[in-house]
C-alpha cells in the first residue's frame, strides 16, 4: 500500500510545486513508483515544470467524471521511468462536489503506486480542502519570510482541524548568509514558530528558474538546490529512527520502542 502526501502552503510562490516536482524525481531515482497530482484546477502549473504540457489528452476532473481510463490520464516522464503525472484541469470547476471520488481514485492509485503526490492549490478555499481530502500526511512548503510562515502556521492549524497528525515543513529560498547576518528567519525559527519538524531545507538557487524555462527537474542539472530534493526524497522514503530513552531501565527501552516520524512504534531485538 502507497502513501499519500499533500504539498501545501499558505500562499503562492513560495517554489510549492517545484517542490513536489523534484522529489518525485528524486522519489523515482531510488526506484520507488510515483505519481503526482495536479489539484490546482484553472491554473495547472506542475505540467510546465515537468516538461509535460503537449502530452495531455485528459485530466483529473474528466478521470473524476469516468470520461476516460485512469491508464489514458497517466502521463508518464520519458526521463524518469517511474514517475507519472495527472495534470489538473484548464478551466476552473467547483470541486468540492467530487471529494469522495478523489479518495476512491488516491485509493486505487495506492494500490499500485509507492507515492501519491498531491500538488495542492495555494491559500485556503475550497480547492485546499479537495486536496487535503485524500491525504496520508502533509507537507507544508513555506520562505523564511514573515507573512509566509505566519500563512503556513494557519494551514497547519487547518490541517490539525481536518485529524491529519503527519506534518513536516521544507523551508524554501533559504540564504544562509543572510541567516547569519541576521536579515533572514533561521531554520530554528521557523521551527519553534510553527511547531511542526522540518524535514528539509532548500538553499537560493537561480538554476530552479532555468529548470523551470527548460521543462526539466532541477535535479537533472548541476545546481546547488539538487542535493536537498534529493536529501528529501531519501528521508521521506527512509526515516530516520531516534531512539526515545536509552536508559536501559526505562519501561519504554525494555520493550525495544523506538520513535518513527514522531509516532512510538515496537520493534523486535
Amino acid at each position: 500500500m502507497g502513501e499519500a502526501i499533500v504539498f501545501t502552503s499558505g500562499k503562492g510562490g513560495v517554489g510549492k510545486t517545484t517542490t513536489i516536482a523534484n522529489i518525485g524525481a528524486g522519489l523515482s531515482r531510488l526506484e520507488k513508483k510515483v505519481v503526482m497530482l495536479d489539484t490546482d484546477m484553472g491554473l495547472r502549473n506542475l505540467d510546465v515544470v515537468m516538461g509535460m504540457e503537449d502530452q495531455i489528452q485528459y485530466n483529473l476532473i474528466d478521470l473524476l467524471e469516468s470520461r476516460c481510463r485512469l491508464k489514458q490520464a497517466l502521463i508518464k516522464d520519458k526521463r524518469y521511468p517511474n514517475l507519472y503525472m495527472i495534470p489538473a484541469a484548464l478551466k476552473h470547476k467547483p470541486v468540492r462536489e467530487y471529494k469522495s471520488k478523489l479518495y476512491s481514485l488516491i485509493g486505487q492509485l495506492k494500490q499500485e503506486f509507492d507515492y501519491c503526490l498531491i500538488d495542492c492549490p495555494a491559500g485556503i478555499e475550497d480547492g485546499f480542502d479537495f486536496a487535503v481530502s485524500a491525504a496520508d500526511r502533509a507537507i507544508i512548503v513555506t520562505t523564511p519570510h514573515i507573512s509566509a510562515v505566519r500563512d503556513a502556521g494557519r494551514v497547519i492549524y487547518l490541517l490539525e482541524s481536518l485529524r491529519l497528525r503527519q506534518m513536516e515543513v521544507i523551508i524554501n529560498e533559504y540564504n544562509s548568509r543572510m541567516v547569519r547576518r541576521h536579515e533572514m528567519m533561521s531554520r530554528e525559527d521557523v521551527i519553534e514558530l510553527l511547531g511542526i519538524p522540518c524535514i528539509g531545507v532548500i538553499p537560493v538557487d537561480d538554476k530552479i528558474i532555468v529548470s523551470q524555462n527548460q521543462g526539466v527537474p532541477v535535479l537533472s542539472l548541476r545546481s546547488k538546490s539538487a542535493p536537498s530534493f534529493m536529501q528529501i526524497a531519501r528521508d521521506l522514503d527512509d526515516p530516520v529512527i531516534i531512539p526515545i530513552d536509552l536508559n536501559v531501565d526505562d519501561p519504554c527501552e525494555k520493550q525495544r520502542r523506538i520513535c518513527v516520524n514522531n509516532e512510538v512504534v515496537s520493534y523486535e531485538a
